[in-house]
C-alpha cells in the first residue's frame, strides 16, 4: 500500500518523517510505502506553509492514483482554513481512498466524509512524538493496510454509522459549509487542554443544534489534560455530557475509547467497511 502524509495544519520536521518511516519499515516492510510530502516540512509561522501551499499538497495528493491512502502528519491548528478549497478541488480517485487524522482534522474529515470520501478518525503521524507512540502509529498502519478490527474503537461493531471528532472542533464546525449530516450516527467526542467550563460550553452548543439532534446517540471519549478553573467547575466531563444529553433528548451511550493519546482507537466514519 501507497500511504501520501501532508500536513494541512501545523507542520513536522524531518526527524519525526524518519522515526515514523523506520517503524513502517521495520513492522510492515514493503507492504506500507510512506511518502512524506514536501509541503510537510515547510514553515509560514505556525503552519506547514501557507494556505496556498497546504491546500495545493492535500489536492495533489488525494488526486493521485497511485496513493492508496491519505495520512494526515499533525493536527495543531489550520485545516479549517484550506478545508473548503481542497475538498472542492477533488477528483474521482480521491474517492477511492481512505484519510486518516483527528484533533484539528475533524474540520477536513467532515468535509471529505460530506464530499463522500472513506475517512477514519485515528492517530496521526506525529503521535511518534508521544511517550509509547509507536503503537499508535502500528495501529493507524494497521488500520491502512490490514484493516484490522482490532485496532477499532469497540462499540463501532454495533451496525450503526458512526462519526468522531475533538469536541471543540465539532462545535466550530457546526453551521458551516463543512458539517456533514450525522442524522442516525453515533457520534463519539473527545477533547484535550480546555477548561472544564469550555467542556460544558461545546456540549451546550452542539446539543442544541437541530441536525445534532438527530444523531442515534452521543459516547464520551477522554477528556483530558483539564485546565484548572477558579472556581472548581465541580463538575466531571461524563457529569456535562449526561447533563447536556438529559435536555437534548439526546441518548448518552456511554464513554469510547478515543482521545488525545497512544490509546486513540480507530472510527470509520458511517458502517464498517473492512474490505
Amino acid at each position: 500500500m501507497k500511504i501520501a502524509i501532508v500536513a494541512p495544519a501545523s507542520r513536522i520536521d524531518q526527524a519525526l518523517a524518519d522515526k515514523v518511516t523506520a517503524v513502517a519499515r521495520a513492522r510492515f516492510g514493503a507492504e506500507a510505502e510512506l511518502f512524506f510530502h514536501p509541503q510537510c516540512f515547510l514553515i509560514d509561522g505556525h503552519f506547514a506553509g501557507d494556505d496556498a501551499a497546504r491546500a495545493k499538497a492535500f489536492i495533489e495528493a488525494a488526486n493521485d492514483p497511485e496513493f492508496d491512502a491519505v495520512w494526515i502528519a499533525r493536527g495543531g491548528y489550520g485545516s479549517n482554513r484550506i478545508a473548503e478549497s481542497a475538498v472542492a478541488g477533488l477528483k474521482p480517485a480521491a474517492k477511492k481512498k481512505t484519510y486518516l487524522g483527528y484533533s484539528d482534522l475533524g474540520f477536513l474529515l467532515g468535509a471529505l466524509y460530506k464530499a463522500g470520501c472513506s475517512v477514519a478518525h485515528g492517530p496521526l503521524a506525529a503521535d511518534i512524538n508521544r511517550e509509547g507512540g509507536e503503537a499508535a502509529v502500528i495501529r493507524a498502519l494497521d488500520y491502512l493496510v490490514h484493516r484490522d478490527t482490532k485496532t477499532l474503537e469497540p462499540s463501532v461493531a454495533d451496525g450503526r454509522p458512526h462519526a468522531a471528532f475533538n469536541l471543540t472542533v465539532l462545535s466550530h464546525m457546526i453551521g458551516t459549509p463543512l458539517m456533514p449530516d450525522l442524522s442516525g450516527h453515533v457520534l463519539m467526542v473527545e477533547d484535550v487542554s480546555e477548561h472544564m467550563y469550555r467542556i460544558d460550553r461545546a456540549f451546550f452548543h452542539i446539543t442544541a443544534n437541530p441536525g445534532i439532534r438527530k444523531v442515534a446517540g452521543i459516547r464520551l471519549g477522554r477528556v483530558s489534560d483539564v485546565l484548572p478553573n477558579e472556581p472548581e467547575f465541580g463538575k466531571s466531563e461524563e457529569d456535562v455530557a449526561r447533563h447536556w444529553c438529559r435536555l437534548s433528548g439526546i441518548p448518552w451511550l456511554g464513554r469510547a475509547d478515543i482521545g488525545h493519546d497512544i490509546g486513540n482507537k480507530i472510527v470509520p466514519f458511517g458502517h464498517i467497511a473492512l474490505s
